[in-house]
């Protein structure tokens, strides 16, 4: 369907009124004044646009193509989404660490039979924040109170604002590995399962493995995986070709015949994409053995990846455990100690584990409390203060800062979602 008239025109209106008859800043003329406003970080922007008529028009990338093409002269700023509980309910907010800044995104647009979602995937490409599946409850469901995988995608695009839907993965799931695949336009999902942050065990798992072309807006099937896996975390390999699924739990059993309990997964499974057809976007499955030794860990902690600049297509891979921190060694298929976290989280309290501009950002709230406290408490105080260790893993050096978090109450880093934003 083309796209109205009046659309167009009114956009290509804004910018002419923006660059004739506006003055941005009084005393300069507009090209300079545009190149002074264009190195705001985005995370001042929404305030900004307060100001006066010309700044919001100037700051609304839909409105204006100028401030586009002085952006893509300048660095992009790296920023922290932080999704705190289902998005249709709690906004999520993006955090500028060099601008000690936090602004707020709109809601998701609210499904009136559905409600708690969480343990969803967020990724951002280019100018798009994507959100996929997840687990909820659904009012339609029978049980009501027996939580549902969700099989809906949808994206906020920041030129405009606004959030979109996509079209929907072809199986339903949550807590599963994912990744975007750099210059495909195009984005792999595998395994996962319908636990929900609720409850602690049970849920469904899945072998189901899929690929979302973003220009076609169509989901693909493809190979699954050798074995049923949930809570996993996926990752691109470029250098190599390779989409990875680590971690996770798979097959279950039960404990007396009654407590289930979670057989938690060793090891990796690789989908070799240089052998695939379709332009190399769909391969074989390969396992990858035992990361560890038996008693040495019982799953693997919270994983995150750093692409390296000067070996761009060879990540590095690490992962939180407890207070310290780990790389993975792909040669010997071993997790070898990194570093320890100068400032441990107390008993009973979670870190968030985060890669922001080839940093490993280990965040904690000062003065925290256990995760069950944090949700009973949620509207007698406000939220504390966030505390971010930084590890820099080429310079092997930490920093810190401390910021203000701007959430109504504590952050829960066993259920809220974050990733890396690039504007």
């Amino acid at each position: 369907m083309s796209t109205p008239p009046s659309s167009s025109s009114s956009s290509s209106a804004s910018v002419l009124i923006l660059d004739y008859t506006l003055t941005l800043i009084p005393g300069l003329p507009n090209d300079v004044a545009a190149l002074i406003l264009s190195f705001i970080p985005y995370s001042h922007h929404s305030r900004l646009k307060l100001t006066c008529k010309s700044w919001r028009l100037f700051l609304t990338p839909s409105l204006n193509s100028l401030l586009l093409s002085l952006r893509r002269l300048n660095r992009l700023s790296h920023l922290l989404c932080i999704f705190p509980q289902d998005p249709s309910i709690s906004p999520p907010f993006l955090f500028d660490p060099h601008n000690l800044a936090w602004s707020q995104l709109p809601t998701a647009p609210p499904d009136p039979h559905s409600y708690g979602l969480c343990n969803f995937s967020a990724l951002s490409i280019g100018p798009h924040l994507y959100v996929l599946g997840g687990s909820l409850f659904d009012t339609r469901s029978f049980p009501i109170d027996r939580p549902s995988p969700s099989s809906s995608v949808s994206r906020f695009d920041f030129t405009t604002g606004s959030w979109e839907p996509l079209a929907p993965m072809l199986h339903p799931r949550g807590s599963f590995g994912c990744a975007a695949v750099p210059d495909c336009d195009a984005i792999l999902v595998a395994g996962g399962g319908s636990r929900h942050c609720v409850f602690g065990a049970a849920g469904s798992r899945m072998t189901s493995v899929e690929r979302y072309d973003i220009r076609r807006n169509k989901w693909v099937e493809l190979d699954r995986l050798p074995g049923l896996r949930a809570g996993c975390v996926g990752f691109f390999v470029e250098e190599r070709m390779e989409f990875w699924v680590m971690g996770g739990y798979g097959e279950e059993r039960t404990i007396g015949g009654v407590l289930p309990v979670d057989e938690h997964c060793r090891d990796a499974a690789v989908m070799d994409l240089k052998s695939g057809g379709d332009g190399g976007v769909a391969g074989k499955w390969m396992e990858v053995g035992d990361m560890w030794e038996e008693g040495e860990r019982v799953r693997v902690g919270k994983i995150v990846v750093v692409e390296d600049g000067e070996r761009p297509g060879r990540p590095a891979v690490f992962m939180l455990e407890g207070n310290d921190i780990f790389r993975y060694d792909m040669a010997s298929n071993q997790w070898r100690g990194e570093t320890h976290v100068p400032n441990t989280a107390p008993h009973n309290s979670a870190f968030g584990f985060v890669v922001l501009d080839g940093e490993l950002h280990v965040m904690k709230l000062l003065n925290a409390v256990n995760s069950t406290e944090t949700r009973r408490k949620r509207h007698h105080k406000r939220a504390r203060n966030l505390y971010i260790q930084i590890y820099h893993p080429k310079k092997k050096t930490w920093r810190f800062l401390t910021t203000k978090s701007p959430f109504p109450y504590p952050l829960d880093f066993n259920t809220a979602v974050m990733c890396s934003v690039h504007l």
